[in-house]
């Protein structure tokens, strides 16, 4: 496995690992460094890509600078490392949504992590960044996202999934990528949570999208989101009873 690390706007790396045997053509793990006062990492990969993931790290910010320790949702590509992190951070902490802490983390975090409220805001001295719960989109109920609003980047966890290894940052069209991504793995919780979130997120009018599996975006954010909603909008009518529309 290789990673590489790619600044995809001022002060926010992603730190991406390859892994060739996943699905048709291939799959990527990134994680996102935040480069600021109180340094942040948004998702933690697996135990065994710690190595790899911390050495990036390294080359950005000593690991033991670390304060933030942050992700998506509870599953192992996302916070597998959480406490790998926070054994070599002595400062760092996890934060998460309400219910996220309650489910899990109060329980798998070596240390006790920062609760935080829908729209609440973690200061980094030059950068703040906004939590949002999103449950059930794409998956889990305690999933969430975060939005840096110095930059304009929208951590979007699991949203907007592509296969195999493009670019670390493109304006090309990845809503038909997320699409064929979702046709492999039908990963997304195919209720009114999705799309309702991704009309909400649209409205922060984003300027990068930060995504977990495949490229990040850095075209016109708030119409690709909208975009990814009509699909899955259009998936919930297909599956309605006739005469039914889901909205």
């Amino acid at each position: 496995m290789q990673t590489h690390t790619d600044e995809i706007a001022d002060g926010i790396y992603r730190i991406s690992t390859y892994i060739p045997e996943i699905g048709p053509t291939g799959f990527t793990f990134n994680q996102f460094f935040v480069d600021a006062d109180e340094p942040l990492l948004f998702h933690t990969g697996m135990r065994a890509l710690f190595p790899l993931v911390s050495a990036a790290v390294a080359r950005i910010r000593p690991v033991e600078q670390l304060r933030w320790i942050t992700f998506g949702h509870v599953e192992a590509d996302e916070c597998g490392a959480m406490n790998h992190f926070l054994a070599a951070a002595p400062q760092a902490q996890v934060a998460h949504g309400l219910l996220g802490c309650l489910v899990s983390i109060d329980d798998m975090a070596d240390r006790p992590p920062r609760r935080l409220a829908d729209g609440e805001v973690i200061d980094l001295g030059n950068r703040r960044v906004q939590h949002f719960d999103t449950p059930h989109a794409p998956h889990n109920w305690e999933a969430r996202v975060l939005y840096e609003q110095t930059t304009g980047v929208l951590f979007c966890g699991d949203l907007m999934t592509q296969l195999g290894n493009g670019p670390a940052l493109t304006d090309a069209d990845l809503v038909e990528p997320a699409t064929v991504a979702e046709d492999v793995f039908h990963a997304t919780s195919l209720g009114p949570a999705v799309p309702a979130a991704l009309h909400r997120l649209a409205q922060l009018q984003p300027t990068t999208l930060a995504i977990m599996h495949g490229s990040s975006f850095s075209g016109d954010c708030a119409t690709a989101l909208r975009d990814l909603a009509t699909v899955y909008e259009d998936r919930l009518n297909e599956q309605a009873p006739s005469g039914e529309p889901t909205d």
